[in-house]
């Protein structure tokens, strides 16, 4: 009985974010690359240390701007795709989770 309850109360909830599903998407993958940039970046740097000046500017150009841009472009509508195809609750208890998961990450890696 009070299952049901929890339940059609996710339902609800996740229907009034169901609108923004794409924002949500895009944050999440935004959130996770960031998290990973850091060290794609450091490697980078690292590979590039020799190059000049316009090599590494120009290689830190196209991954940055270019590489995570389309990252995010690419994968935030098969995210908010795969949400889309879930019950509520699941999606609602998933983004929350998500979220939570990243946010514990970047805080053991003293990004926060």
């Amino acid at each position: 009985m009070y299952l049901n309850q929890i339940i059609s109360m996710l339902n609800q909830l996740a229907n009034s974010i169901l609108p923004w599903i794409s924002e949500v998407s895009t944050a999440l993958v935004a959130c996770v690359i960031v998290m990973f940039a850091v060290d794609i970046n450091r490697i980078v740097r690292r590979i590039l240390s020799g190059q000049g000046f316009i090599v590494r500017t120009l290689v830190f150009v196209l991954i940055n701007a270019f590489g995570y841009g389309l990252a995010i472009v690419a994968l935030s509508p098969i995210l908010a795709r795969q949400f889309r195809l879930m019950p509520g609750y699941w999606m609602l208890l998933i983004i929350m989770a998500s979220f939570m998961l990243l946010g514990f990450w970047a805080q053991k890696n003293r990004q926060v």
